[in-house]
């Protein structure tokens, strides 16, 4: 799949482009079958209520009904009254890619497609973006228009310069988990996660203490492996510093795959521990089909779950 040159288009093209890719896609996957990427009929615990025949019985609620003598069921919250937050990374490592597209675009094109999901469920939607040395934060409404909004001001945002700001994912998710509501409800974080894992861990973790978390990984395969292609010179976005590597030494090219396979393993294991949801997308991959199955994959574990309080 060739994906559109978005920021070569005007605004008002570029985003039809994305909406018609995104939406074609998913329709495409999920077969009519619009799910939402909160799992399940719904994530906030409701009012108790006596059972009644055809209750489904995962529903549930053993403590109450051991209290009440009588058997108990607790209903959820429909997932289209829910606030969903994305965190997007917007810094210069974003700024890098091999594949079909940059990192920055996938991760655009990530946010597009939580978000038709997201609209097509009737959620809110709101947005904290980390761009070089500043936070910009698009408040939770509904609608076709927000999202178009805020897709719109993803794509318009500018390259980072090498070094030009000390932005943090750790601290973008902290006033996140500050403002981003009191409701629970879906956060999706969208970033390569580059920065030490130690400075974003636990503010995820307390953002996944009350939303359901997921992380959306943006990798491009240059980061996995290093091609044998002569003397290559690397650029870090985030400082601009500038090195001269000679890549036909197949020793150094598996030192440079071992390292970055630690690297992976690390991130993974930090957002493991912070109660996040992974998935990894690469900017030579099929994402949209990736995205996809992680979503059915998750709906499907949520229905084998037992219900809240239930019995072992």
């Amino acid at each position: 799949m060739n994906e559109p040159h978005l920021r070569d288009l005007a605004p008002e093209h570029a985003l039809r482009r994305l909406e018609l890719t995104v939406t074609r896609r998913l329709d495409g996957l999920l077969q009519g079958d619009h799910l939402g990427l909160l799992p399940g009929p719904g994530s906030e615990p409701a009012e108790g209520r006596e059972y009644v025949a055809g209750d489904d019985v995962r529903a549930m609620d053993w403590n109450l009904t051991a209290r009440m003598t009588a058997p108990h069921v607790r209903d959820r919250v429909a997932d289209r009254e829910l606030e969903t937050w994305v965190l997007v990374d917007a810094t210069a490592s974003m700024d890098f890619g091999t594949g079909r597209l940059e990192k920055r675009d996938l991760a655009v094109f990530a946010v597009a497609a939580v978000g038709f999901l997201t609209e097509r469920t009737g959620n809110r939607l709101g947005a904290q973006i980390v761009h070089d040395d500043r936070m910009r934060r698009v408040p939770a409404r509904t609608g076709r228009a927000h999202l178009l909004g805020l897709l719109g001001t993803l794509l318009a945002a500018p390259r980072s310069p090498a070094g030009s700001g000390d932005a943090s994912l750790g601290a973008a998710a902290e006033l996140l988990h500050r403002t981003g509501g009191k409701r629970r409800g879906l956060a999706v974080v969208v970033s390569d996660f580059l920065e030490p894992v130690e400075s974003w861990e636990r503010p995820l973790r307390l953002l996944g203490a009350r939303h359901q978390l997921l992380a959306v990984e943006v990798v491009d395969p240059r980061e996995l492996t290093l091609p044998d292609v002569g003397m290559l010179t690397l650029v870090d976005p985030e400082t601009g510093r500038r090195r001269e590597v000679p890549t036909a030494g197949r020793r150094l090219r598996e030192r440079y795959a071992e390292a970055a396979a630690q690297q992976r393993a690390e991130i993974a294991g930090g957002l493991r521990r912070a109660g996040a949801t992974h998935l990894r997308l690469r900017t030579d991959g099929d994402w949209v089909r990736d995205l996809v199955q992680h979503v059915l994959a998750q709906r499907r574990i949520a229905k084998a779950a037992p219900p809240p309080g239930g019995a072992a």
